[in-house]
């Protein structure tokens, strides 16, 4: 049985879904004002992971993650301008920079071997079912309007604590007083539902009619809503990275559970920050990496994938350019084995029933490489056993193993030809050009091996 790290409860429980047809995932997502970094990617990474292994345990999954395109404002509580108009001016720059980074966040999911979510609904589309849920929190007593917003009366849940563990005093005490203060808001916990366009936010570009005037949402009620919609109230997973426990979860349990009157999710994921030798990797600290930058370094982007499953999901993975480099490594030197293999055939029994033991211990990336590696390298099991095994373990790992054996067998014809032509120089003793001959079938992205029998020739990785 799947067991994980549950953040409500603290402890790694058994997992149980809702309905067996149908497991209800949802995992946050991007804030699409500017490029995604790699730190940001290693969450995306763990949704992944999470989504496989559950079908890996026949249980199949709706998967919806959100866009951010309005309403996320430049701290993560409810102050500072709105991140994606803060260099925008009209409607149509907003529109355009939302669509761009969305792209560009989609084809890094491709480059990862990340498969799509099944839904991925952007926040400025479902604002109607984001101000029903607010008009629902007003009407049920757990939300009141200033002159400047609608706000979320955290003294009204008293469970409002439960991902943090917190006192509830002493989350009033603690909390960062806001640049501009309301004078009408209760508590300084409390959170915004929805932004009037007044004050600071008059210039708004994105903006939309609502019972309590022209305004905008706040950012935490945009996935209330969007899970809500299709995922339903009560729904079994929700993931994001570790930073987003306070106050982004935090803020959706008590604003859903409040308005829909039933407990909103059974099993919180929570990733660990990827850090430099500097510290937290963050666009605002002007440290961060993008997967074009590891790309234009000539590294593999499931280089990237290899080294995020090295470490567990709630360890820090601290990322160094050395340690990239041996990911890289570690991924050329298995398909580089592989691609010796025969077509698979068989299975290697004993390797899958330890490979889903470590998956199903709380995700385990760590300990299912190397049930992996131990099979490669063992002599127990014949090569198509091993290669049949592999692929099934990379319905998880998502390296793109069997893509890689695929096309390690299929020798290009003009390689085939510079073979050719390279035996006959050697035959011949026309050294000077049979090493010609070599390079170039080398720089065509092979190995050639001569043997008693005549040469062998092996996919370079």
């Amino acid at each position: 049985m799947l067991k994980l790290y549950n953040s409500r409860s603290r402890q790694i429980e058994d997992f149980k879904p809702i309905r067996p047809d149908l497991v209800g995932f949802y995992s946050c997502g991007p804030t699409v004002y500017n490029y995604i970094h790699i730190g940001n990617l290693r969450s995306f990474l763990l949704a992944d992971l999470v989504r496989r292994a559950l079908k890996f345990n026949s249980l199949p999954v709706k998967f919806v993650m959100n866009i951010t395109d309005v309403g996320h404002l430049t701290s993560d509580s409810d102050t500072g301008d709105d991140k994606l108009e803060k260099n925008a001016r009209t409607l149509a720059d907003v529109q355009m920079l939302a669509k761009k980074y969305t792209d560009a966040f989609l084809s890094d999911l491709t480059a990862l071997n990340i498969d799509p979510p099944d839904v991925l609904p952007r926040a400025s589309e479902h604002v109607p079912e984001q101000i029903e849920m607010v008009r629902t929190l007003i009407d049920k007593g757990f939300a009141y309007e200033s002159d400047e917003a609608v706000y979320f009366d955290v003294a009204k849940f008293p469970d409002y604590n439960q991902l943090t563990g917190q006192k509830l005093d002493d989350m009033m005490l603690g909390a960062r007083q806001e640049v501009v203060k309301d004078p009408r808001k209760k508590n300084p916990i409390d959170f915004v539902l929805w932004f009037k366009a007044v004050g600071r936010y008059q210039n708004h570009i994105q903006r939309w009619d609502s019972p309590w005037g022209v305004g905008f949402p706040g950012w935490h009620i945009e996935c209330s809503a969007m899970s809500r919609k299709y995922l339903g109230n009560h729904f079994d997973i929700h993931a994001g990275g570790i930073d987003l426990k306070f106050p982004h979860h935090t803020n959706e349990i008590a604003q859903s559970e409040a308005a829909n009157g039933e407990p909103f999710v059974n099993v919180w994921l929570h990733g660990e920050h990827l850090s430099l030798p500097e510290g937290k990797m963050s666009k605002s600290e002007g440290n961060s990496i993008t997967l074009a930058t590891l790309i234009d370094k000539g590294f593999s982007p499931l280089a990237f994938r290899y080294l995020a499953l090295t470490a567990h999901y709630r360890a820090k993975l601290n990322f160094t350019w050395d340690g990239l480099q041996a990911a890289q490594n570690a991924l050329n030197n298995l398909y580089s084995i592989i691609s010796d293999f025969t077509a698979p055939a068989g299975q290697a029994e004993k390797f899958e029933q330890a490979f889903l033991a470590a998956i199903n211990s709380d995700l385990g990336p760590p300990q299912a490489l190397a049930v992996m590696w131990d099979l490669v390298k063992t002599d127990e099991v014949s090569d198509a056993a091993k290669l049949a095994s592999l692929f099934k373990f990379d319905e998880v790992l998502g390296l793109k193993l069997k893509d890689v054996w695929t096309a390690s067998q299929v020798i290009p014809e003009v390689v085939i030809n510079l073979a050719s032509e390279r035996e006959t120089a050697r035959r011949a003793k026309d050294y000077v050009r049979s090493d010609e001959l070599r390079r170039a079938i080398e720089s065509n992205g092979y190995f050639l091996e001569d043997s008693a029998d005549g040469f062998r020739l092996k996919k370079k990785f």
